[in-house]
């Protein structure tokens, strides 16, 4: 029985496109060249951030986060960057009895922006505002603090593999991996050979069927 659903949040209810596109701009260079490279990362089994290091060796990433910031060219994140599931998905959820949990490794001004949707979710909470990232075990211990429910009763979805659905299950949360996004769409069919995660999904509506069963 899946009482409580806890959401990832970068390719999972947020494109990723303005993200990425934004350090294009900030780094002068073509937004295509960027997202070819942050395909190969993926490919490779990379960290993200490894796409702007492929193009600045020395870059400082957190330096260049504040420093958009400072120039006012920092993240935003408005109703434009939702996938269109997101809000039937989350509201079937409500209605069907589940908690709706998002958590993701997102900043504290992330944060913030997400809440300001007034998505249909009892909490948004991001690793920036815990201090603890994915894939570290302190955050799938906060996740269950906020879940409401034990481990096996909580479902963590993700695109990541690496990020959200190993460790997830490591720490005996159920895992639903969303075929969604560069990391989502590569890895999916290992995903699915292997076994990896509990259940595979191509969109949030299937969540809701993993509830009522």
């Amino acid at each position: 029985m899946i009482r409580t659903v806890v959401l990832d949040i970068g390719e999972t209810l947020t494109r990723d496109d303005r993200y990425w596109a934004s350090w294009a701009d900030w780094l002068d260079i073509p937004r295509h060249t960027l997202s070819a490279l942050v395909g190969a990362v993926v490919v490779d089994g990379r960290d993200n951030a490894d796409a702007l290091r492929l193009l600045r060796p020395d870059i400082d990433v957190a330096a260049e986060y504040a420093a958009r910031e400072a120039a006012g060219r920092g993240e935003q994140l408005d109703e434009t960057d939702l996938y269109d599931d997101v809000r039937p998905a989350l509201a079937a959820l409500r209605a069907a009895g589940a908690r709706v949990v998002i958590a993701g490794n997102q900043s504290a001004k992330a944060g913030m922006m997400l809440r300001s949707l007034d998505l249909p979710a009892n909490v948004v909470v991001m690793s920036g505002e815990w201090g603890v990232a994915k894939p570290s075990a302190a955050f799938f211990e906060r996740v269950l603090e906020v879940s409401g429910a034990p481990a096996a009763e909580t479902l963590y979805v993700g695109d990541h593999p690496a990020n959200d659905i190993i460790p997830a299950r490591a720490a005996g949360l159920a895992t639903a991996h969303l075929r969604r996004g560069p990391w989502g769409f590569w890895w999916a069919d290992e995903v699915r050979s292997t076994g990896a995660a509990d259940y595979s999904i191509d969109s949030l509506h299937d969540l809701v069927n993993l509830v009522n069963a």
